[in-house]
């Protein structure tokens, strides 16, 4: 499995360098199966080799997160070092990462990677770096552990992230109920949402945060709607 992990390594993290591989290795395959079938039909495997050549820059990295979340082990993470490049993508800077990785048998274990390589679990169409310093959860496979994946849910600054992003709903029925105290839509509106941020956050929001939406709940399921009248 080590040697997988180092050939997804390779691909996610040298992308351009393994560009031409994809459609020589379909096209080697192709001419093997036409060989063994005296099917000529099967050089065409090098077309899909040229698609997947072209794609390789853009989801090599997703590929080798699934890959490691499939089948890798749980450790730990920290950047020590980042700095800025004068390489661009969509217009913003690239960062390159140092990162020293804690396997789950204690070894230490420096490795690098930078905004377009990095592996994150899951994917989304945002890039989600952890703040230099900052210890994060990774998955690893333990003959290659150079080659991670950053998990970003399951790592503090990914669940601070989850946690604004699920406040956003509360905090925008807040304001329209604000605009329109009257309205028993946005009353209802607001304490769907706040039991929706309860339910999901119940074990790992902050205390303080949860007892105040709990209390607000509370006073919104006391207090009568007013029908509002035109």
């Amino acid at each position: 499995m080590g040697a997988v992990s180092a050939v997804f390594y390779f691909l996610g993290h040298h992308p351009f360098l393994a560009m031409p591989l994809y459609p020589l290795l379909t096209l080697a395959i192709g001419a093997l199966l036409a060989r063994l079938t005296r099917w000529r039909g099967w050089l065409f495997l090098g077309v899909p080799g040229l698609i997947l050549a072209a794609m390789s820059p853009f989801f090599g990295s997703a590929v080798n997160a699934m890959f490691l979340n499939a089948v890798g082990t749980v450790g730990t993470a920290v950047i020590v070092h980042s700095e800025e490049t004068s390489s661009t993508l969509n217009d913003n800077n690239i960062w390159y990462y140092q990162a020293v990785v804690r396997t789950a048998d204690g070894r230490n274990v420096e490795t690098d990677f930078d905004t377009m390589t990095a592996a994150l679990y899951p994917w989304r169409n945002e890039i989600q770096i952890p703040p230099e310093g900052e210890r994060f959860v990774v998955k690893y496979v333990p003959a290659f552990p150079r080659n991670i994946a950053i998990m970003v849910d399951q790592s503090p600054y990914g669940r601070q992230r989850l946690i604004a992003r699920d406040r956003e709903p509360v905090e925008t029925t807040t304001a329209k109920l604000a605009a329109a105290p009257d309205d028993p839509k946005f009353r209802d509106d607001l304490k769907q949402a706040l039991r929706a941020f309860i339910a999901l956050h119940a074990a790992d929001g902050d205390p303080a945060l949860l007892a105040t939406y709990r209390a607000r709940l509370a006073a919104l399921d006391a207090k009568p709607a007013t029908a509002r009248h035109n």
